[in-house]
C-alpha cells in the first residue's frame, strides 16, 4: 500500500492501493524455501501479488488489509484513480530511489500494475478461500500463534508521520502474538529518514525477552531502504 503528495520529498496524505511482487517480497524479507513452507501472514498486503504467487507455489499465506472490505471492481477503480498521480510523484522524487532492478518510472508502473493485475485476478477466489481477510492493526482477528511468520511490508515505520509511537508498539506486540516470527521492511519513513520509532520498538521488545535484530537485505528501491527488522520469541 502506498500514497503520497509531494513538496520537496516523498510524503503521504492518504493510503492508496499499490502492490509489490512475489520477487520483491522474497528480497525484502530474505525469504528462502524453508520460510515459504511456513504458515505466513502478510500484514497490510493491499493489492500485492505475493499471496497469489506464493499460493501457486504451494505456500500457505493469509493476507490482511482493510481494503479487502471492497470488491475487485472497487479496488481496481481506486488503483486507476491514483495510478498516474503515484507515477508523477515518483518522477518528481526520482533521486529518492535506486533505479537498478527497476530502471525507470515507466518500468515501475509496469511492474506494479502487473503485480496488482495478478492480485485482482486472484482476489475473488482468494476471498472465498479465506486468504484475504479484512482486518487492520493494532488488533487482529487471529488466535495466538496462528502463524509461523508475519511479514509487514511498507506500513510500520514507513508511515511514521501518520501512525504514532503507541500504534507501532501495539502493532508489533500484536504481530508477535499471532506469529512466532515477525519481519518488518523497510525501516525508513517516507522521505528517506530512519523512522524515529525503531529504537523504542527494539528496546521494548528486548525488555519483554524477544530477540530483535536489524538485518541487511538484497532489496533496495527506496534509497537506503535495505534493512529489515527481525523479531523472534523469547528463548526458553
Amino acid at each position: 500500500m502506498l500514497a503520497m503528495t509531494l513538496n520537496t520529498m516523498f510524503t503521504l496524505e492518504q493510503v492508496v492501493p499499490w502492490g509489490r511482487s512475489f520477487d520483491e517480497y522474497c528480497r525484502m524479507f530474505s525469504l528462502n524455501e524453508d520460510d515459504l513452507a511456513k504458515r505466513i501472514l502478510g500484514c497490510g498486503d493491499g493489492p500485492a501479488s505475493f499471496n497469489v504467487q506464493a499460493t501457486r507455489r504451494g505456500a500457505a499465506v493469509t493476507s490482511f488489509d482493510p481494503i479487502y472490505q471492497w470488491d475487485a471492481a472497487q479496488i481496481r477503480e481506486r488503483i486507476a484513480a491514483t495510478y498516474d498521480q503515484v507515477l508523477d510523484q515518483a518522477r518528481r522524487n526520482a533521486h529518492e530511489f535506486v533505479w537498478d532492478s527497476i530502471t525507470s518510472v515507466d518500468e515501475l508502473g509496469a511492474v506494479r500494475m502487473a503485480a496488482m493485475d495478478d492480485f485482482l485476478d486472484d482476489y475473488g477466489r482468494g476471498k472465498t478461500d479465506g486468504r484475504y481477510v479484512t482486518a487492520e492493526l493494532p488488533v487482529l482477528p487471529f488466535d495466538d500463534g496462528s502463524f509461523d511468520l508475519a511479514l509487514c511490508s511498507h506500513l510500520l515505520f514507513l508511515y511514521s508521520l501518520h501512525l504514532d509511537e503507541a500504534f507501532h508498539h501495539q502493532s508489533v506486540r500484536e504481530l508477535c502474538r499471532v506469529a512466532r516470527e515477525v519481519r518488518i521492511f523497510p525501516l525508513l519513513a517516507l522521505g528517506g529518514e530512519r523512522s524515529p520509532y525503531i529504537d523504542g520498538v527494539m528496546a521494548r521488545m528486548r525488555d519483554a525477552g524477544y530477540d530483535v535484530a536489524i538485518e541487511r537485505v538484497t532489496y533496495e528501491f527506496q534509497r537506503g531502504g535495505n534493512e529489515m527488522m527481525r523479531i523472534l520469541p523469547p528463548r526458553a
